[in-house]
């Protein structure tokens, strides 16, 4: 499977699992405490995958980068955090240095 495709499952299970662990409330509800488990897992394990083909600094990049942004998504629709002008210009960045770094990393 092409690299890219499981970087974008790892994140995808981060976001899943850390959703999850705002809603397991300090580990105090069990289902929401298992997803955080399995979804960490799942996470770093497909994330390990991606790192036998493309360089850690561009896997880390794009994780960290499509990670707090789907996070900060999940954080304004669901939980209903604030999320202003400064905020916007934040994440502007880091897609930004995202995109930055995937443009000028080659990969092997």
């Amino acid at each position: 499977m092409n690299a890219y495709v499981l970087l974008i499952l790892a994140i995808a299970a981060e976001i899943m699992a850390t959703t999850a662990l705002k809603i397991s409330n300090g580990f105090s509800k069990p289902i929401p405490s298992v997803v955080v488990i399995l979804g960490y897992s799942a996470a770093f394990w497909l994330m390990s995958l991606t790192l036998k083909t493309l360089p850690v600094s561009v896997v880390y990049a794009i994780w960290s980068g499509l990670g707090i942004i789907g996070i900060t998504f999940i954080g304004v629709w669901i939980f209903n955090e604030t999320f202003g002008w400064w905020h916007l210009l934040g994440t502007f960045f880091i897609l930004l240095g995202v995109t930055l770094l995937n443009l000028v990393t080659q990969t092997t």
